[in-house]
């Protein structure tokens, strides 16, 4: 499956040798630098960025958080640095390009191997973005299994910091961040629930004494110790905050999915007094808002900040 050919992505093409003025210094600092980089688009776009990896099989949480810290990072100059994989990476990508900002995917083959061969589209539009697609295998070197532990080095080597939203045990994404803290780099971690196998790996790390990522503002204060960044709150973004806060509905709708019998006891704890079709009228604003979509198994629950249901993602890749 991974040998078989994906179509070609178009655009500048380049090669970079460790002796090449061009070549990324940072690479020079990591365990095993690449002796040649191969890659399609902006050869500027290699530079100090913010990597976001995670789950494969990604959770409608997993793919909420990757495309919300990677769209705060990108509006404020941050290149997003990913592996194109199915769920988190790709959900980062994604997010980067709606921000406007640059993204570079680093593939496990060479760059006329895309896998997955259904992210075509996306990379060419990494590509078109002002981003890079990039790899140290030759370009039509089929991607092998074990090329993804080596090409996570790279991802971990180019980024200041590696964030890691899931990450089950064991997990590339766990690998990841072994490889960030091996290139002595900082590594982020979104806390995930200790019942869900997709965040074993990320609870963990934390326990080992990666950074919490646990809302915006500590989001961005990484931001400002990383890159200088300083927080920009807009008046939409104050809007939804204060009504977050303030109904009990929405700040459970968007920490889980839910369904309507959930949200009604959710009402009903909070001494809201709300009928099963209050409730309703109330999933039907939200969903009219674009602050909530309903998911293929029928509850309601946060959209993915690229506009579209998480759920329905997962199930379709």
């Amino acid at each position: 499956m991974m040998g078989r050919r994906s179509s070609t992505l178009t655009g500048p093409r380049w090669e970079l040798t460790a002796q090449d003025t061009r070549y990324p210094d940072v690479f020079r600092t990591i365990l095993k630098p690449p002796e040649k980089l191969y890659g399609i688009g902006e050869r500027a776009a290699l530079q100090e960025g913010l990597a976001i990896v995670g789950a494969r099989k990604a959770t409608p949480y997993g793919r909420t958080c990757a495309a919300r810290f990677a769209r705060l990072a990108a509006e404020r100059g941050v290149v997003i640095i990913s592996g194109g994989a199915r769920g988190c990476d790709a959900a980062s990508h994604e997010a980067a390009l709606q921000a406007g900002g640059t993204t570079v995917v680093f593939l496990g083959g060479g760059c006329d191997r895309v896998y997955p061969a259904e992210h075509s589209e996306l990379f060419q539009r990494v590509i078109e973005g002002g981003g890079a697609v990039v790899s140290e295998q030759e370009w039509d070197v089929p991607p092998m299994p074990y090329m993804f532990r080596a090409r996570n080095r790279l991802i971990a080597g180019l980024a200041r910091a590696t964030l890691i939203v899931e990450a089950g045990l064991p997990s590339g994404t766990f690998s990841t961040a072994d490889e960030a803290l091996e290139a002595n780099r900082e590594v982020l971690v979104v806390p995930g629930a200790i019942t869900s196998p997709a965040s074993l790996g990320a609870n963990r790390l934390l326990c080992q004494g990666a950074t919490p990522i646990v809302d915006d503002d500590t989001f961005y204060d990484q931001l400002f110790c990383l890159f200088g960044c300083l927080k920009q709150t807009c008046a939409s973004e104050q809007d939804e905050a204060v009504v977050a806060e303030d109904d009990p509905l929405a700040c459970a709708l968007q920490a889980q999915p839910l369904s309507m019998d959930e949200l009604l006891e959710v009402s009903r704890a909070a001494g809201q007094g709300k009928s099963l079709s209050d409730i309703a009228v109330w999933v039907a604003h939200q969903v009219q808002a674009g602050r909530a979509v309903r998911y293929a198994d029928g509850r309601y629950g946060p959209m993915a900040n690229d506009g579209r249901c998480p759920e329905r993602d997962r199930h379709s890749r």
